[in-house]
């Protein structure tokens, strides 16, 4: 008896000291489903957690001092010895089973290209300009041309060069434009040199550009020339505000691979000009022309060739066109889809009616700031053009009265009712549309954009009644005095899908 007595009491002093190679104790015994922890040098204090829950398994019983413990991998769980604060078997040790191997390593969400490339079709083109400085990888894939499509830079004469702390000036580097494989650009204010630095430096210069818009620059004939002459892909051309090229400049540089030209606020512009586009330019498909001294005689220059390939035509502000002229049109350029007579203001109702009863094809009709057009004109507009989409009527003024639209009433609203296949209308500031007009638009189910800008007699009960236009994406009530908060909050509720602009 004494002889085991003997050995209970060493067992049990074995078990409430530590042994003598100094390991720690054993873990502490289970008692009713817990296990408890002992105090933690952080004085914490004691504590009890539920015996087989996620945070017993990877929480170890540990006396003071804690034992250093490799990180646990959750690849390999840690055992029983682990847990009591015992050392962890070594990695090369046998396992019962076969060891899973190393997991796979995925890049980080915020550098992930795949989820990158679907998160920044979301942002602006400004917001991306600031994404692209968050880092490299994020440059790397905002510098993809997809990202950029559509866009046109531009660049002023000073942010062309940096100086040096010399004095001397060096042309920037354009590496980034052409990363994001820029077709376009736009130059403002700059010369001759400018253009060919720019030729010199950007990479894609000679074929991958393929317009070119220049405005309030001084370039003369022979920078015109040598543009054109180096950059062959250069098929859209703009120029405006460019008053040191002459018409001679037009006839040495323009190609007949250009098909887009716009010439807008140059004083050498006039007749001679339309006869170099007409005679250089076959294959022309759009012409914008804003010049104050082309008459009826240089709309005559336009051949069958023009015909054919030519569907927009936008004459802006040419004050010396008469009706005249725009027989000329009709007759050399049957194929018009679009057309703009604005600010031509010598046109009057017989110039539409030639033009109602010969372009047939017209999709959109521009007769804004044309003060000798009267309701007349849209019944003619009305009877013929059955598939125009889109009809700008924006302030024809009477000249006696400015800011005054005296001449498209009530009457010629009712005239556009019956037109099912317009979509876009405006009608900024038609003074003389009173509520019985807007009445007649209500019938035009097929509008999706209309525009009642400084219409000030129109009043909150007649633009009320626009919420049976169930299809309207777009509404524009600026300056129109019936235009209250009121209205605009029933518009919310009864046009959830129309953008009004207040």
């Amino acid at each position: 008896m004494n002889s085991d007595s003997d050995l209970f009491y060493e067992r049990a002093r074995k078990m409430s000291s530590p042994g003598i190679d100094g390991d720690p104790k054993p873990p502490c015994l289970p008692r009713n489903g817990l296990v408890k922890l002992p105090g933690q040098p952080n004085g914490l204090g004691a504590a009890s957690i539920t015996k087989g829950t996620p945070a017993a398994k990877n929480r170890p019983c540990q006396p003071p001092p804690p034992p250093t413990l490799p990180p646990p991998s959750l690849a390999t769980p840690l055992s029983r010895v682990a847990l009591a604060g015992g050392p962890c078997p070594p990695a090369s040790g046998p396992a019962s089973g076969p060891v899973p191997g190393p997991p796979v390593e995925r890049p980080p969400l915020a550098t992930d290209e795949k989820i990158l490339n679907g998160l920044f079709w979301y942002f602006s083109a400004c917001e991306k300009c600031i994404l692209a400085q968050v880092c490299k990888a994020w440059r790397r894939v905002l510098y993809q041309p997809k990202f950029w499509a559509g866009l046109t830079p531009v660049l002023h004469a000073k942010e062309l060069y940096n100086v040096l702390p010399g004095g001397e000036k060096e042309f920037v580097n354009l590496q980034g434009f052409a990363a994001r494989g820029f077709e376009g650009f736009c130059l403002v204010g700059v010369s001759d040199l400018d253009i060919c630095e720019f030729i010199d430096n950007y990479a894609l210069s000679k074929k991958g550009v393929k317009a070119m818009s220049l405005k309030r620059s001084t370039i003369t004939d022979a920078g015109l020339e040598v543009m054109l002459e180096q950059m062959q892909g250069v098929v859209r051309l703009e120029l405006s505000g460019c008053n040191d090229f002459t018409e001679a400049g037009l006839w040495s540089s323009l190609s007949a691979r250009i098909t887009s030209l716009s010439v807008s606020d140059c004083i050498n512009v006039a007749d001679d000009a339309i006869a170099a586009i007409s005679q250089l330019l076959p294959n022309l498909a759009e012409l914008s022309l804003q010049a104050y001294h082309v008459t009826d005689t240089a709309l005559a220059y336009f051949t069958a060739r023009q015909g054919h390939s030519t569907h927009t035509l936008r004459l802006l502000s040419c004050w010396e066109i008469t009706n005249h002229g725009v027989v000329n049109v009709v007759h050399s350029l049957p194929n018009l889809t679009s057309l703009s007579l604005s600010g031509c203001s010598k046109v009057t109702d017989d110039g539409v009616e030639l033009v109602a009863e010969n372009l047939r094809k017209l999709r959109s009709l521009d007769l804004s700031w044309c003060p000798r057009i009267t309701d007349m004109a849209l019944e003619y507009v009305a009877c013929d053009l059955h598939r125009l989409e889109e009809l700008v009527l924006d302030r024809c003024t009477h000249p006696y009265t400015p800011g005054r639209c005296v001449r498209i009433t009530d009457t010629g609203l009712s005239y556009l009712s019956t037109m099912s296949s317009l979509r876009s209308l405006y009608l900024r500031w038609c003074c003389q549309v009173q509520d019985f007009g807007l009445k007649h638009l209500l019938a035009m189910r097929s509008l999706r954009l209309l525009s009642l800008a400084g219409c000030p007699l129109l009043t909150t009960t007649g633009l009320s009644g626009l919420v049976q236009l169930q299809e309207l994406e777009e509404l524009e009530l600026t300056n129109c005095p019936g235009a209250t908060p009121e209205l605009f909050k029933y518009f919310s509720q009864h046009l959830p899908r129309c953008l009004v602009i207040e």
